[in-house]
């Protein structure tokens, strides 16, 4: 079950929270908020076989915000004191231009999450350095037996043991403890002064055994190792318009960036984004249903509450084309009249609200993956992504393909390197004729950025035919 986490945990009583809480909350204040914070890092890297880095953070604070109309104001101490947390109150409700007054708050009631999604005690997380170093150690060794053109192997491991609670304006207390983390390994392989990278890695709300389980770890290394020899034989990418598959998992980064950040609420509601006005008709191609689901056991992107005390939903975002809703926090729901969804979400005590996803994904369809690959006679099938960009407005993106193959008379063929996909989410939305059944989550990496705040996130995408992108490349068709 999830825990009732009490707020002497915090060094403050109830009594003191529920006094700043009423210095915020006046008459003019549509709602306001205090969201304590209590966080421990860890973090071990290695690199040629060397121990790099070894830390621990510690941090604590609150954050206090006020909301009238469409302003917030918001204030963040890292002391807990009484007087710390008045005056934070007070810094808070004068930027939301509310004058002090008084105004009658609900007696306070303590809850615990709706949710279970992460039950991983503290003591999972607790790994002894030494264990750690091992653990990188066996990669290291693993990756570089792979083949002897792995010159370098990087890997590291971070895990972060959180707790977290909200009091708000409307009466509830209610918190949650959040584990977190993170296995990355990174590789080099070098070839007559040919160099390649490949990396993989996997994770989160989870504990240390994970990674054992299965020997998983190795295959971390393994995979990293492969991706980056398969690149030594990589021909230059082809240029131009052409069809394009994408595999099952990863890939889905290109969904939550081209597509997930213009259904954020906020850019909706400033009419920012490129599905502004959209609800009800249609923006995709019938195969295409898209859901941001927080509720996934053991998920990156998954919380038993969101960072206003929501409880996490499954928010269907496009059903069979048609756009059916946007991912919410409080603020925007409130302001916008729609349903809030449980994706108020911010990086720390010391930063902003904002609607953010959690796991998005496109649902299975019908198809063979084997058939959809059949289907191009020429094209690209792309397996995996680095970076990219967005623009939110428009939904243009550029995203670079970390692994991908050409695709000739329907089979896969050469791997390729320098690929990049470019053009606008909601276009290609349009442009998905097929979506296979194997829908694949990623192995739980994913960092998503908005407004300089970073939270962990999921993505998912069955393998799926585009018909027409422009693919960026060296090579003409």
């Amino acid at each position: 079950m999830a825990q009732l986490i009490p707020l002497d945990s915090f060094g403050l009583s109830e009594r003191e929270v529920y006094a700043a809480l009423a210095r915020v909350k006046v008459r003019a204040v549509d709602y306001a908020d205090l969201y304590f914070e209590s966080s421990v890092t860890e973090s071990v890297s290695m690199e040629e076989s060397l121990v790099k880095r070894a830390t621990k953070s510690i941090s604590q604070g609150v954050g206090v915000r006020a909301t009238a109309g469409e302003k917030t104001g918001f204030a963040y101490s890292d002391e807990l004191r009484k007087q710390d947390l008045e005056l934070a109150a007070d810094t808070a409700r004068y930027i939301a231009m509310s004058p002090a007054g008084t105004e009658a708050l609900p007696v306070p009631v303590h809850a615990t999450p709706h949710h279970d999604l992460y039950p991983v005690p503290q003591t999972a997380l607790e790994v002894a350095t030494a264990d750690r170093v091992a653990l990188l150690n066996q990669i290291d060794a693993e990756a570089r037996k792979y083949d002897p053109r792995i010159k370098n192997v990087m890997a590291s491991f971070n895990t972060e043991f959180k707790i977290v609670m909200v009091a708000t304006s409307e009466g509830t207390i209610i918190g949650d403890v959040q584990p977190l983390s993170r296995l990355q390994v990174t590789c080099i392989a070098e070839e007559n002064g040919n160099r390649q990278v490949g990396s993989f890695g996997g994770g989160g709300r989870i504990g240390f055994e994970f990674y054992r389980d299965g020997d998983r770890h190795l295959a971390y290394a393994k995979e990293a190792a492969r991706t980056a020899i398969l690149n030594l034989s990589a021909v230059d990418a082809p240029a131009g318009v052409m069809p394009v598959v994408l595999g099952g998992g990863w890939p889905g980064i290109l969904l939550h960036e081209a597509i997930g950040h213009g259904l954020e609420a906020d850019f909706n509601r400033k009419k920012t984004s490129a599905f502004s006005n959209l609800l009800g008709k249609r923006v995709a191609s019938d195969v295409c249903t898209i859901v941001d689901d927080g509720t996934l056991p053991g998920r990156r992107g998954s919380l038993n509450m969101d960072d206003e005390g929501t409880p996490t939903g499954r928010t269907m975002l496009i059903e069979r084309g048609i756009l059916r809703g946007y991912i919410t926090d409080k603020l925007n729901a409130r302001l916008m009249g729609i349903p809030l969804t449980g994706n108020g979400r911010r990086e720390s005590y010391q930063s902003v609200v904002l609607p953010r996803m959690t796991n998005t994904f496109m649902l299975a369809g019908q198809s063979e993956p084997e058939d959809i690959i059949k289907s191009v006679k020429k094209g690209l099938y792309a397996v995996s992504f680095g970076g990219g960009q967005v623009d939110i407005t428009n939904g243009k993106f550029v995203f670079s393909a970390s692994e991908a193959y050409l695709i000739e008379d329907g089979k896969v063929t050469r791997p390729v390197k320098g690929a990049t996909l470019i053009g606008s989410g909601p276009e290609i939305l349009t442009k998905v004729s097929m979506a296979g059944h194997d829908l694949k989550l990623d192995e739980g990496i994913g960092t998503c950025g908005k407004e300089g705040q970073s939270v962990p996130v999921g993505v998912g995408l069955p393998t799926i035919r585009i018909d027409e992108i422009t693919v960026g490349g060296t090579q003409s068709v």
